[in-house]
């Protein structure tokens, strides 16, 4: 068969999810990685290779990189979260660590993890994505995409490294321009010169083809079928292809890096596909007076599991609220939306909020990660594996999480509570992403950017103007209280105004109004309530939950 029917792409997810948007520590260049990835196969036998343990990656991050502990483990969780697992083998891994008494404890689990090592090299290499280059600031992008990349150039434009994350052109650009040295990486050190290059006669292991797998993946002649980059470089009618010798049982390193450029092309998954080819659903309806059109688009329609993806952009005034297999497993993004009330209840992969004002986001469960960017007052309530923020400003975030929010560069006046909501199918999509309810670390947030942040940047929400959320929607299921319960100050502030209620109510009992005046004064209740409603802008939420007429109705999607 020739290779022309074989077609090959770069993955999504381990930029949207994996890429940390921040510029990468500067040891995390080429030059160390290279000296990495030689010192791993000294070490085999100390948890170095294949895999690489915790404690080991520890004492290379620490003391040969002098990265701090707490980034060290950072890039390794989230690398970890990646790794395929089922729910239950993360809600086990909550559980041991929940039981940890001290530190030292969660040290000791800890050192029992590893990963797989070539894999984390690349996943350390693709933080390079953020990198912030005075050569690409100059002279603009390396990579011209093609003109006609998507009917809305809005949600894929690429005038901030946080939209790399979500932009498969710069993803094939990055590996493109940077497979010599990714394939460079995963070589034997006998394989390379002093200088750690490659030669015509360098041999490419089978191990270093499935590490790239954690990349490349393809399908052959069109078929439904996918396959990890491996699979496919190791079927045998594409050997002469892919340079792999059956007698060596290794790959042509110039055979093998001249076929994946012949092969590569753009990823029938993502995002520009989504908005080009995707399904457009109709759950946003047109708001009377406003030439905004509400934009969402899906690929789960025809796109297999773990790459299924939702983009939603400028919802304007309006609630929309979903629980649908649609969202089920998906990628979200959601674009320039503002003065909405937007509820995604499903167990999702993971969503990016981009450029959206005075709005509240209720979701489902996150397995991997929730993002947000450019964001100004915006409440999130949300269970998420991982949360992290950049520019933001006046943002709340009601979470609850087992890893530590991220607080990257940019942001301002951040606060964090507890998450205060139910639906009635949340613990059922909690047990099915593996998310459990401790431990929960959403009051102990890590700062991580290079300009100077301090603590100031964040507050946590004083008990006092705590109030937990109700979510309007009848569905059906179990759950019919807040997972985890409530930080005990926040449950104290409930009390307290809960008695302040029976004691009004009490008063009112006791006044022995007559019918006249229990009227007269249930209208001047009512009035006040109504000024409230208008004076915190909650009358637009309550209006907004009213259905749109008949003939635009929200479709079910």
């Amino acid at each position: 068969m020739d290779q022309s029917g074989v077609l090959l792409w770069v993955k999504a997810e381990p930029f949207i999810v994996g890429a940390l948007q921040v510029p990468p520590p500067s040891k995390f260049s080429l030059h160390y990685l290279r000296k990495i990835s030689t010192y791993v196969r000294t070490r085999a036998t100390e948890g170095a290779y294949p895999r690489l343990y915790w404690s080991t990656w520890r004492h290379i991050a620490c003391g040969k990189l002098q990265l701090a502990k707490d980034l060290a483990w950072l890039y390794f969780e989230i690398f970890d979260s990646l790794a395929v697992k089922t729910p239950e083998e993360r809600l086990e891994w909550s559980e041991i660590l929940s039981n940890c008494m001290s530190e030292d404890e969660v040290e000791k689990q800890r050192n029992q993890l590893s990963v797989n090592t070539l894999q984390f090299l690349l996943f350390l290499y693709i933080q390079q994505l953020n990198k912030v280059s005075l050569r690409t600031s100059l002279i603009g992008e390396e990579w011209p995409s093609p003109r006609n990349r998507s009917q809305s150039p809005d949600l894929t434009e690429k005038s901030s490294c946080h939209n790399k994350n979500w932009n498969d052109y710069s993803h094939q650009a990055f590996v493109c321009d940077h497979l010599s040295d990714l394939l460079e990486l995963l070589l034997d050190p006998e394989q390379l010169t002093a200088s750690f290059h490659s030669t015509h006669s360098s041999l490419v292991s089978r191990e270093a083809v499935v590490a790239l797998s954690f990349l490349i993946e393809g399908t052959v002649s069109r078929a439904r079928k996918i396959y990890p980059l491996h699979e496919l470089a190791l079927w045998q009618p594409l050997h002469a292809e892919s340079g792999f010798s059956r007698i060596s049982k290794t790959f042509s390193f110039y055979k093998l890096e001249a076929w994946l450029r012949a092969c590569l092309t753009g990823n029938p998954f993502g995002t520009s596909a989504c908005l080009k080819s995707g399904k457009k659903l109709a759950w946003a309806h047109q708001v009377e007076g406003t030439t905004k059109r509400a934009k969402i688009a899906c690929n789960t329609h025809m796109a297999p599991k773990m790459h299924r993806m939702v983009v939603m952009s400028q919802v304007y005034k309006q609630t929309l609220a979903k629980s649908s297999d649609t969202l089920v497993g998906a990628h979200v993004k959601i674009h320039r939306c503002n003065e909405s009330f937007i509820y995604l209840l499903s167990p999702l992969r993971s969503v990016t909020i981009e450029k959206c004002r005075n709005s509240t986001f209720v979701l489902g469960p996150v397995q991997t990660a929730l993002h947000l960017h450019s964001c100004d007052n915006v409440k999130v309530i949300a269970v998420c594996h991982r949360l992290s923020i950049s520019s933001t400003a006046g943002c709340i975030f009601h979470i609850l999480t087992p890893t530590r929010p991220l607080i990257l560069s940019g942001n301002q006046a951040v606060t964090f509570a507890p998450f205060h909501t139910h639906y009635p199918m949340l613990e059922d999509h909690m047990a099915r992403t593996g998310l459990a309810t401790v431990p929960n670390y959403w009051d102990n947030p890590m700062i991580v950017c290079r300009e100077n942040c301090n603590t100031s940047v964040f507050q946590l929400l004083p008990p006092c103007e705590f109030y937990v959320f109700i979510i309007p929607f009848e569905m059906e299921g179990d759950t019919t209280e807040i997972p985890g319960g409530l930080p005990s100050a926040y449950q104290k502030a409930l009390g307290q105004r809960e008695q302040k209620i029976q004691i009004w109510q009490k008063t009112v009992k006791e006044a022995r109004l007559t019918k006249d005046q229990r009227k007269q004064f249930q209208v001047l209740v009512e009035n006040k309530f109504y000024e409230w409603l208008i004076n915190t802008g909650h009358r637009q939420q309550l209006d907004s939950l009213v259905p749109p007429a008949a003939g635009s109705k929200q479709a079910a999607g």
